[in-house]
């Protein structure tokens, strides 16, 4: 039998998913970036659930607070990809026996900022002694079904667009990781996205307000990987015209001989959107979008997968990522 290492996450949630099979109530079930089960004949219950692993999610020189408030970030940029608000938490939290009372109380702090941020409460939960921090969040929403932006909608003609630009996560982790010498213009972009990052929720709810979107997924696992899933769920190609590098990743792939396309394609966790949008409304969008919008190419059906047109020539994107029990997808 094969172990978790070589299953992968992706193997395990199939397992799970012969189990646990298919409700009459779903709307949305496993592979997508949330669950929904019908309520009414018009609104959908939106369910997100994700954990913070100390040992996987935290990088060295987080503080509590901030490793809180990310693992509030990570549920609420799923939402934000679905265009829906968040109408309340529940947390779970594992700790292992040798914290301190300051860190519990920094832990509380993380979560308090973020939901606050974010413009929910989080009203309970649990918590359990564990070998290493865990901390798991669980959101709830009511939606439109109608009107839920899943990964399956992308048609071919659609324009594929992303809300930010793609590297500083990545960039920051080998700089920290690698202990390279960093000057101060670099790191703070760098660091900023690494111990700070954003959801992208009030973009997303305008987006999804504005009629232009087909599709849509968060960016955590990474930029290529999403555009994979995007094109998977959707039975398209994807045909990219650029890659969205920051100039901090550019400066700092430069300065240290790295290849600043593949800091944008193949990091993780910089909880951008990444949207197919009709062409009939793409004015609509950019307004939405009040300038955070940036077109990287088009859906197609010339072929399956992501492929970058570069110098008249097609290059192959890998379907590489973040993927729990691997090293990469």
């Amino acid at each position: 039998m094969p172990t978790l290492k070589v299953l992968g996450e992706l193997g395990i949630v199939k397992i799970l998913e012969r189990a646990l099979g298919t409700h009459a109530l779903t709307v949305v079930g496993f592979g997508d970036d949330i669950s929904a089960v019908r309520i009414s004949r018009r609104q959908v219950a939106v369910l997100k659930t994700d954990m913070l692993v100390g040992s996987t999610d935290v990088p060295p020189g987080m503080t509590m607070k901030q490793a809180a408030r990310k693992a509030v970030v990570a549920n609420v940029s799923d939402l934000a990809a679905k265009g829906v608000r968040p109408l309340a938490g529940i947390v779970a939290l594992g700790l292992p026996r040798n914290l301190s009372e300051r860190n519990v109380r920094e832990i509380g702090s993380g979560l308090a900022q973020a939901a606050k941020e974010y413009g929910f409460p989080l009203v309970g939960g649990d918590t359990n002694e564990s070998k290493d921090l865990t901390i798991s969040i669980a959101l709830f929403a009511i939606a439109d079904g109608r009107r839920l932006i899943l990964r399956s909608g992308a048609e071919a003609g659609n324009i594929i667009a992303v809300t930010g630009d793609f590297g500083n996560t990545s960039a920051g982790l080998k700089a920290l990781l690698e202990e390279k010498r960093r000057p101060t213009q670099l790191s703070r972009p760098l660091f900023q996205a690494l111990y700070n990052p954003r959801a992208q929720l009030d973009l997303g709810l305008r987006l999804g307000a504005s009629g232009a979107i087909t599709a849509s997924i968060d960016s955590s696992d990474g930029l290529a990987w999403s555009l994979h899933e995007l094109s998977k769920s959707s039975h398209v190609g994807i045909k990219l015209d650029t890659i969205p590098i920051s100039r901090a990743a550019k400066e700092f792939a430069e300065q240290y001989n790295y290849q600043a396309s593949d800091l944008a394609l193949y990091g993780g966790e910089e909880y951008h959107l990444v949207v197919s949008l009709k062409q009939s409304r793409l004015a609509a969008a950019f307004k939405a979008a009040k300038g955070k919008l940036k077109t990287i190419g088009v859906a197609t059906r010339e072929f399956r997968g992501v492929r970058l047109s570069q110098a008249g020539k097609e290059i192959v994107i890998e379907r590489k990522g973040w993927e729990h029990f691997k090293k990469q997808k």
